[in-house]
């Protein structure tokens, strides 16, 4: 079966030549010209994965976004935006979405972006682990006897994490974490103490690295911080210049 593809963008020409393109690409897409319409579409006929423009008349896709959010529906959403400044670019994280490509774009980019992000969530994968689980770090795998259990839940630096069911706690404290947040912690504390560089953290995260100018990681790093530190406590994530992060209790 196809994967679908929910397009919401008010330029004709924009949203014409995409949906070709998509097409062409194999993906059944479902294209509308405006944030009304892209919410219909999603209660109706929930896609796969959503690319929304930013800048849309009446509902913009950033409100498209966070409603969708606050109905619980973890869809992967990709923003489309001509808005260059890195704030702008926060804002659409801030609201839920996966990933953005900035206007004007490349269509293999656009293509690249929604492979990664279907990868994610399974519907690209092709057996073994879930797509959407960070994979592990050669020191980090460890081989089970047979008959033993499958690990429940993952301990280091006073958090608590069950993959499972996806929940997450600092001390006696629930922490309330977006899909992406709870990879990037769980990448981290599988690999407590070690350092990650931003490479190999883009990769088991995103699955590709968005190259030297992007932001990204340092925004999902910079939500850890304030849903994981406490007044008074050490802080987890530490940044280790010029190479990544790492998790640790000082």
């Amino acid at each position: 079966m196809p994967q679908t593809v929910l397009l919401a963008e008010d330029d004709r020409a924009i949203r014409h030549a995409l949906e070709r393109a998509l097409t062409l690409e194999g993906y059944r897409v479902t294209a509308v010209a405006d944030g009304v319409e892209a919410l219909a579409q999603a209660h109706t006929a929930p896609p796969d994965v959503l690319v929304l423009d930013v800048m849309m008349p009446g509902i913009d896709g950033l409100q498209v976004c966070r409603v969708l959010r606050a109905e619980g529906d973890r869809t992967p959403i990709l923003m489309l935006t001509a808005l260059v400044e890195t704030q702008d670019r926060i804002a659409g994280l801030d609201a839920g979405a996966d990933d953005y490509v900035m206007k004007p774009f490349d269509v293999e980019e656009v293509f690249a972006r929604l492979r990664a992000l279907l990868r994610r969530t399974g519907q690209n994968d092709t057996g073994g682990a879930p797509a959407d689980a960070p994979r592990r770090a050669p020191e980090q795998t460890r081989e089970r006897a047979p008959g033993q259990a499958a690990e429940r839940t993952l301990a280091a630096a006073g958090l608590r994490m069950d993959p499972q069911a996806r929940r997450a706690w600092r001390g006696g404290r629930e922490l309330e974490l977006t899909r992406t947040e709870f990879e990037l912690l769980e990448l981290l504390v599988r690999n407590a103490g070690i350092v990650l560089d931003h490479a190999t953290i883009y990769d088991r995260i995103w699955g590709y690295d968005f190259g030297p100018g992007s932001k990204n990681l340092a925004v999902y790093v910079g939500y850890l911080r304030r849903k994981l530190d406490e007044p008074g406590a050490p802080p987890l994530i530490h940044t280790v210049r010029g190479v990544g992060y790492v998790l640790r209790a000082d």
